[in-house]
């Protein structure tokens, strides 16, 4: 499964098992673009889950109490609308590209949301009472005859029996970005957030909507030398001066804030050599960092390109520490899939647990799961047909060439267009989010010697 032995991993045989707990969605099969999940993110606790989607719309979902895996609708929004830069002709989508809780400090929730120009900040809070007493219309908004009306009323609340959930947007962040926002990323100092595009990153004040800051320019004098983009862009957990940031080239560079202002010069460089002797035209296609996150101790990072998912040590920038496959049986049909253009595929990569565990996507439906500490993977689709309460999830294997097992499912059978691109972990619990299409799947994991 992983290449490379000088990992943190620590052997145990208390694997986990999965089970099915929810699905949210429709069933039709013609599917509207609108409700495409484009991102999914749990906030600090895990109480709240939330996701984007193709149409700019944000749902939030509730832990139901006394429940694992389960959550119920808190409140929908619309996020961001359809716009329309004249000056360049160019259709800006509503779509979510990706979605950041701030942390709880009181009963309200603050997310920040971007499309690929705007990013926005939201409050989503609760409303128990309603206001009554006025002095120009009733309690149901009704005008009143001023010719009755004789006396000052002072309006008052009164509490309602049906709660209601407000979102509210605070703060809106644009006229900053050139390109497409690929992502954002809050600072561990709770007062600050980067947003990142194809050649540039920005440095936001979250109490400043007029001003940012710009770290990084890669973009040449003349763009006929551009050679590489950026792909994404994540701030340590704890260090406020480090971030990090990857490209096309499938490279990831550290910097550190505290040495220039202009962070176009990195600290260290992440970048596994290259094998000649494998190199072809693919080779940069697929080399192409699509995520990058760090672990919740700060000292590692993954990254996901095409086929693999990496691990680096920050104190080693020479080559990762480990290296997963995710689907290497993908490799003989590299040239159909770029002709249908699913090579460029942008797959999400996750931490689990204590950082133990890494989860990601693929197609046909399928997620897999590396437990690191008993390096072992497993293999699961997201499937309706499975969708049943408490079922244990079988493991799902692939088979190359003409001979294959009857678990097993020919490579030539997988669905390209069901593909699993954004999942998420559960901070504290063993529970997992995973958006297929249109479809919202939550598992929960349970130790097999409990």
């Amino acid at each position: 499964m992983a290449s490379g032995s000088n990992g943190p991993a620590i052997g145990s045989n208390n694997e986990l098992q999965w089970y099915f707990s929810q699905v949210k969605g429709t069933i039709e099969e013609d599917i509207n673009e609108a409700d495409i999940i484009t991102a999914v993110q749990f906030n600090h606790d895990g109480e709240f889950l939330a996701t984007g989607d193709k149409g700019g719309r944000v749902v939030i979902f509730q832990k139901d109490p006394g429940a694992k895996g389960e959550y119920s609708v808190y409140s929908t929004f619309q996020s961001h609308e359809p716009q329309f830069d004249y000056l360049k002709s160019l259709e800006i989508e509503e779509k979510i590209n990706e979605i950041q809780w701030l942390k709880r400090l009181n009963n309200n929730l603050f997310l920040l949301s971007t499309n690929d120009k705007t990013i926005k900040l939201w409050k989503v809070s609760e409303r128990r009472y309603r206001m009554n007493g006025f002095n120009l219309h009733d309690e149901y908004g009704v005008q009143r005859d001023l010719n009755s009306v004789n006396t000052l009323r002072i309006p008052y609340l009164v509490p309602v029996d049906e709660l209601t959930v407000e979102a509210t947007p605070k703060r809106v962040y644009d006229k900053a970005h050139v390109y497409h926002v690929n992502s954002i990323s809050l600072n561990s100092d709770d007062e600050t957030f980067l947003s990142a595009d194809d050649l540039r990153i920005n440095l936001w004040h979250l109490d400043y909507i007029n001003e940012c800051y710009m770290l990084v320019d890669i973009k040449p004098a003349n763009m006929e030398d551009l050679t590489e983009v950026i792909t994404a862009a994540k701030f340590h957990p704890t260090n406020c001066n480090h971030f990090v940031y990857s490209s096309s080239k499938g490279t990831i560079r550290l910097c550190d804030m505290r040495e220039q202002a202009l962070c176009d010069q990195h600290s260290k460089l992440f970048e596994e050599p290259e094998d000649n002797g494998s190199r072809s035209f693919f080779s940069e296609i697929i080399s192409s960092i699509s995520d990058v996150k760090f672990s919740s101790c700060g000292r590692y990072m993954v990254s996901r390109d095409y086929l693999t998912i990496k691990l680096w040590d920050l104190n080693m920038d020479s080559r990762p520490v480990e290296t997963y496959n995710v689907h290497e049986y993908l490799r003989s049909k590299l040239c159909s899939l770029y002709e249908n253009d699913c090579i460029f595929d942008k797959f999400e990569v996750v931490w689990g647990g204590p950082s133990n565990s890494i989860l990601t996507g693929s197609y046909n439906n399928f997620f897999r799961i590396f437990d690191r500490d008993n390096m072992k993977e497993a293999c699961f689709e997201a499937s309706r047909e499975s969708a049943r309460p408490k079922t244990q999830l079988k493991n799902c294997k692939v088979g190359v060439g003409p001979k294959r097992r009857k678990d097993e499912i020919s490579v030539e059978m997988l669905d390209f267009n069901h593909k699993i691109l954004h999942a998420h972990w559960h901070p504290t619990d063993n529970v997992i989010a995973v958006a297929a299409t249109n479809n919202l799947y939550l598992f929960n994991g349970k130790h097999s010697g409990a």
